[in-house]
């Protein structure tokens, strides 16, 4: 499989890291990772894909992307994945796993002429906004300097492998083995720790934002596959039933990080997005 080495490119006003992997003339497929989730996580997907051309990128201030020139928001996550279908070639499939599906879904209302499809990973999915009140951009720069200074005290280099290995044990089956100097590169950066913070803090207003987005925009007749943990979580049935080409699969064999865990089943699901509706299939056949 051809694959470049990740390197740190400017998108969107932003600088982010950015794997691409297969070969350039194949159908793009772009990879989006939930609140703390890096690159690494995707290693397997991204070999089981490589008869597509990948896209995997560290959300800015994640990952080894350098810190965000602007704050976590759904508009600026749209806008850095506008950019990326643009740079890939659309229309592109979507496959984001957890927090990430509320930014795809909107990037598929926004922008449904760059996405051929989603496939979601155990994504979040919120019925409520709970509340009005909108706090995140007045605590997120608290909160990324919290991470900074927690950072300059060393103890998440330290730390990280450790604190890494324990989490996996809810979030996957497989807890696939990343080296420990990758996962410090990553966890062990106050800038990491901060802005996963600062993108919790986000998380109800982003949720909020998708749910006044399905007041305003229709979501687009293109294929959708929502792939369901072991746990299971409410709403999937009624995610997937977004669009009349969705359709939900439970995967009883993995945990929250699903990547991880099944890349096989993400793959299928891939491929049966990327090859369109059940109408386009039929004339490609």
């Amino acid at each position: 499989m051809t694959r470049t080495g990740g390197a740190v490119v400017e998108i969107a006003g932003e600088r982010i890291h950015l794997v691409r992997a297969g070969p350039p003339d194949a159908p793009p497929v772009l990879l989006t990772s939930g609140l703390g989730g890096a690159w690494f996580d995707w290693q397997g997907v991204i070999d089981a894909l490589d008869d597509h051309r990948v896209l995997c990128f560290d959300r800015p201030g994640a990952g080894l992307s350098p810190p965000g020139r602007s704050r976590p928001s759904l508009r600026r996550e749209v806008r850095l994945l506008a950019a990326l279908a643009r740079d890939a070639g659309p229309p592109v499939t979507v496959v984001a796993h957890s927090m990430a599906a509320f930014q795809a879904e909107a990037l598929a209302r926004v922008h449904p002429e760059l996405v051929r499809g989603l496939v979601l990973l155990d994504p979040s999915h919120e019925t409520s906004t709970w509340s009005d009140m909108r706090i995140s951009a007045a605590v997120q720069p608290v909160l990324r300097l919290a991470g900074r200074l927690l950072g300059l005290t060393g103890v998440p280099w330290l730390v990280a492998p450790r604190v890494r290995r324990s989490l996996l044990r809810c979030a996957s089956t497989r807890r696939p083995p990343v080296p420990d100097a990758a996962v410090r590169a990553v966890y062990g950066r106050g800038t990491v720790l901060g802005t996963l913070l600062a993108e919790n803090a986000a998380y109800r207003e982003m949720a909020a934002d998708v749910l006044a987005l399905r007041e305003r925009l229709p979501f687009p007749p293109i294929p959708l596959v929502v792939l369901t943990a072991r746990a299971g979580a409410a709403g999937h049935r009624e995610l997937a039933a977004l669009s009349p080409y969705g359709r939900q699969i439970d995967l009883p064999d993995a945990l929250h990080l699903v990547q991880a865990d099944r890349p096989d089943a993400v793959a299928a699901a891939v491929r049966e997005v990327a090859a369109g509706p059940p109408g386009e299939r039929e004339e490609a056949s």
